[in-house]
């Protein structure tokens, strides 16, 4: 009977070993995009070396990459094609920890500049881990059905009370938000609920070790050196994110400077700025009184304002708080005046194609680049009310939601979808940037460009007289300003013989018109 008793023994257990690999237990998630690369991150129960296989057809995942061995796994997939849809599927080398299937792939991003639709959703303090978190959730999941979105915004206070990685398991990854984060980038600042377990000097705890983001301007942008504040490219939206909590927020600060840096390099047709603490609110803060909130006002405000930011998604607030269009406020609010959004496009209306019309930025003129819509979202999660009377706000709700951006052309529509699935709030930015319809028919119309490969000399003839001076300037295929120089002569050249071989994007600015012309060099 003892023989009998080991050999039934053995039978029972030999089988549990077998199928005792590792397994999935945060993610997978995607972070830090580019046009031709994607980063992979997950945990895993146990060290593993982890295989992914991709392509874009699902049935012929022919391409992989594999991870040395570890626990936490941040897996850069590069090589990839601009705007391109790919699958994957994750093994350890002996099983699949996840299946290919419809729902996991990633996209990579659109050429730099490319104006076709671009869909972000924002999500303000939402870490609650709750119900109140999850109707937010599945009201914007109800709104955007099967169609894809292309990037995630968290404005911060991601995981209460104090950005644990245990509260980010459960307020971000574990049954809340992977069906997304599988197939969508997100992208996040640092909140003060976040910012008590990390530091934003030394790059360390939870916060830092859960998000993957570009400090070297590889999504594009200047190199930042850190992921506290960084931007990066999405078609023809640059977005800049900034630390409002744990970073110097004086004039004078390495931050500052970073931000003078790059919205002096950026050209693309829309900007977009997010951060934690809002320069305007009365909801459960108050932006007359509080000195974060007021330094971001003070001295970011019109640094961002200067290069024609659009649109400014914050949190902290526990409310949703739509400014007007409106430029050079930087005061408490009882000096607030309609003088500030009186001369932008329609800033006094509401902003809706449906009401007042929409409201209009110009590139041109006086009023270039004029006017911004503020916006404190952080009701993601939970509301904690408040006065809810700032005069710069067109409307304040102490509701529970989420909002949407949709970006196509020259035209960005915002809304705010509560809990409830109703869109309690919406408005139109239209600008009057030319709309293009591709490099080869656009750019000769008033400009021919002559590169010389070998020598990196390249000759630039204007069909047209002209009056204002133009700026050249000279982008890797990753969107990083390699050169810049002033023009207004009938015939310009660009010595580019110091830059590598490969191909670059010249952008011709200074007209309504923006032109651009891919050169290669050899």
């Amino acid at each position: 009977m003892k023989n009998l008793c080991y050999t039934l023994t053995l039978s029972v257990f030999i089988p549990f070993l077998a199928f005792s690999q590792a397994q999935i237990i945060r993610g997978p998630y995607l972070q830090k995009g580019t046009e031709s690369s994607v980063v992979i991150s997950c945990r895993t129960d146990a060290a593993a070396a982890l295989t992914i296989n991709y392509g874009t057809a699902l049935n012929n995942l022919s391409q992989s990459v594999t991870s040395p061995s570890a626990i936490n796994h941040e897996i850069t997939i590069s090589g990839l094609n601009a705007n391109t849809r790919y699958y994957y599927e994750i093994t350890d080398g002996s099983a699949t920890l996840t299946t290919a299937s419809a729902e996991y792939y990633f996209q990579t991003h659109p050429p730099t500049y490319s104006q076709e639709l671009v869909r972000g959703w924002v999500l303000g303090d939402c870490g609650t881990a709750n119900s109140d978190q999850r109707a937010v959730r599945d009201a914007y999941y109800n709104y955007v059905g099967a169609e894809h979105t292309d990037l995630i915004l968290f404005l911060g206070d991601n995981a209460y009370d104090s950005g644990t990685d245990g509260e980010y398991q459960a307020a971000v990854f574990e049954n809340m938000y992977e069906d997304k984060l599988q197939n969508t980038i997100s992208w996040s600042c640092l909140g003060n609920h976040d910012g008590y377990s990390a530091s934003s000097s030394s790059q360390t705890g939870p916060y830092y070790d859960i998000f993957s983001l570009p400090t070297n301007g590889e999504s594009g942008g200047v190199a930042s050196g850190t992921e506290a504040y960084y931007s990066f490219n999405y078609g023809n939206i640059h977005f800049v994110c900034l630390d409002s909590y744990d970073s110097d927020r004086s004039e004078s600060g390495a931050m500052h400077t970073w931000l003078e840096n790059d919205l002096a390099a950026h050209s693309s047709d829309w900007l977009v700025a997010f951060w934690h603490h809002p320069p305007y609110t009365r909801g459960s803060h108050n932006s007359d009184l509080e000195p974060a909130l007021i330094q971001m006002r003070n001295n970011f405000l019109p640094l961002l304002e200067d290069y024609g930011v659009d649109v400014v998604f914050c949190g902290h607030s526990h409310s949703y708080e739509r400014s007007h269009m409106i430029h050079d406020h930087y005061n408490i609010s009882l000096f607030f005046s309609e003088s500030s959004s009186a001369d932008v496009g329609g800033g006094n209306g509401d902003g809706r194609v449906d009401g007042d019309g929409a409201y209009s930025k110009t590139i041109s003129g006086n009023n270039a680049g004029v006017g911004t819509v503020y916006l404190t979202a952080g009701s993601s999660g939970k509301t904690s009310g408040g006065l809810l009377n700032h005069p710069a706000m067109f409307i304040s709700l102490n509701e529970l939601g989420s909002c949407v951006f949709e970006a196509e052309n020259n035209q960005m529509n915002v809304k705010f979808i509560n809990d409830q699935g109703n869109v309690s709030d919406y408005f139109t930015i239209n600008k009057d940037f030319a709309i293009t319809t591709g490099i080869e028919s656009e750019a000769p119309k008033k400009f021919v460009v002559h590169p010389n490969p070998s020598t990196g000399v390249v000759t630039i003839k204007s069909q047209l007289p002209l009056s204002s001076k133009l700026d050249l300037s000279v982008f890797s295929m990753e969107g990083k300003l390699v050169h810049t120089e002033k023009w207004s002569n009938q015939s310009q050249t660009l010595d580019l013989n110091e830059l590598p071989a490969g191909s670059y994007v010249l952008k011709i600015m200074g007209l309504q018109e923006v032109y651009n012309e891919t050169i290669v060099l050899h």
